[in-house]
C-alpha cells in the first residue's frame, strides 16, 4: 500500500460528481492515516478561496466544506500555480493552509518513493 496519495482534482461545478469524488477519496485517506497531498487544478482552483466549497452542491454527497476540512486538517492542499494565477487568485486570497505551487511540486510529489497518483 502506498505510504502516500497525491490527487490532482481538475474538475469543479462544471464536472460536479468527479470534483466530488476526488475531494471525498481524499478526505476519506487522510481520515484513514494516509499522507495525502489534493492539488486543485482547473475549475477546483475556485476552492482554494474561502466561502467557494459551501456554494458547491451535488445531491447524495458529503458536503465539500467538510471535506475539504478533513483534508485540510490531515494533509496537504496546493493551488497550482499557473490556475491561480489565470482566476487572478493570490497567496493573500486562499484559504488558510492552502499553498500556492507549481508542476515542479506536483511530479516530485508524485514521483516520489511509496507514492499513489491519482487525477479526477
Amino acid at each position: 500500500m502506498a505510504k502516500k496519495l497525491v490527487i490532482k482534482v481538475t474538475a469543479g461545478t462544471d464536472a460536479p460528481e468527479r470534483c466530488s469524488q476526488a475531494f471525498t477519496v481524499a478526505a476519506v485517506a487522510a481520515a484513514s492515516g494516509v499522507e495525502v497531498s489534493l492539488w486543485l487544478t482547473g475549475e477546483s482552483a475556485w476552492f482554494a478561496l474561502p466561502g467557494r466549497a459551501a456554494e458547491f452542491e451535488l445531491p447524495h454527497a458529503a458536503p465539500l466544506p467538510e471535506l475539504l476540512d478533513g483534508v485540510l486538517a490531515g494533509g496537504r492542499v496546493t493551488l497550482c500555480t499557473q490556475c491561480a494565477a489565470r482566476r487572478g487568485i493570490g497567496e493573500k486570497d486562499v484559504l488558510e493552509g492552502v499553498r500556492i505551487a507549481g508542476a515542479q511540486v506536483f511530479v516530485s510529489e508524485a514521483m516520489a518513493d511509496g507514492t499513489q497518483a491519482l487525477v479526477y
